[in-house]
């Protein structure tokens, strides 16, 4: 049996847990084995998340004062938390996996994302958003691309994550809204990002294009038509000039003899 002393350091330790997490989603399991168990640890320990069984007593003081207080009421029966500090997408990607392909075993019970409660929906809508690892791979693809185009994919998770956010906050039941939200302002920011490019292709520069290209040809047109007329008119006073000049030498002839 755990001294009170024990007891008191277990409590204080579970509050800090508490006090640092940003996000955190209570579960209760049934018929877990030992390999199932591990293999959910090790997926959340993959996400930086921290997964621990708790016992409902210590779980209800150790949230007092702390962002996750709401949850309070959830530590019923066999109860076990995971938590993190880092992003939640992650986390909630996991949690959603497992309640979903292992309904006869984990149960979601509630949740809490930046001091919000959250249902399983809202949970799942927070999965569908882009991982770390498939933001940091949009933003090698798009290296090379516009800075307007770079910056957009580095908004693109945090200003979905608000959408959501936004949406528990108003106390809507439907993540549906959010997710519209969110797949309608990416196209306006898919089309903005590539208005530049268009502009080249624009029926108007097009055309500014071919009036460019018509005068330059006008241009080397006259200059080779001014070349050639040059080009008569010596030829017509070399002839002339010729001309002259025999006349000029049959008439000698002629006063010679």
């Amino acid at each position: 049996m755990k001294t009170r002393e024990r007891k008191q350091e277990d409590l204080n330790a579970l509050t800090e847990q508490f006090k640092t997490s940003k996000s955190a989603i209570v579960l209760t399991f049934n018929r877990l084995t030992v390999e199932q168990d591990q293999e959910f640890r090790n997926e959340l320990r993959e996400t930086g998340a921290t997964y621990r069984v708790v016992k409902n007593t210590l779980a209800r003081r150790a949230v007092e004062g702390t962002p996750f207080e709401d949850a309070r009421e959830h530590f019923k029966g066999v109860t076990s938390v995971a938590w993190t500090d880092t992003d939640p997408v992650d986390l909630s990607k996991v949690i959603s996996k497992y309640v979903k392909e292992k309904a006869e075993i984990f149960e979601f019970k509630t949740g809490i994302v930046d001091g919000k409660v959250v249902t399983i929906e809202e949970v799942k809508a927070i999965a569908s958003l882009p991982s770390k690892e498939e933001l940091v791979s949009k933003l090698l693809f798009l290296l090379k691309a516009p800075a307007q185009r770079v910056a957009t994919v580095l908004n693109a998770v945090p200003r979905d994550l608000a959408l959501v956010l936004k949406q528990i906050a108003d106390g809507q039941g439907s993540v549906e809204a959010p997710a519209a939200e969110a797949k309608e302002e990416k196209k306006a920011e898919a089309a903005e990002a590539t208005a530049e490019e268009a502009k080249a292709d624009a029926p108007e520069a097009k055309a500014e294009e071919a009036k460019a290209e018509a005068a330059e040809e006008s241009s080397e047109d006259k200059s080779e038509e001014a070349k050639a007329a040059s080009s008569e008119d010596e030829s017509g006073e070399a002839k002339a000039e010729a001309e002259g000049d025999a006349a000029e030498a049959e008439a000698e002839e002629k006063l010679a003899e």
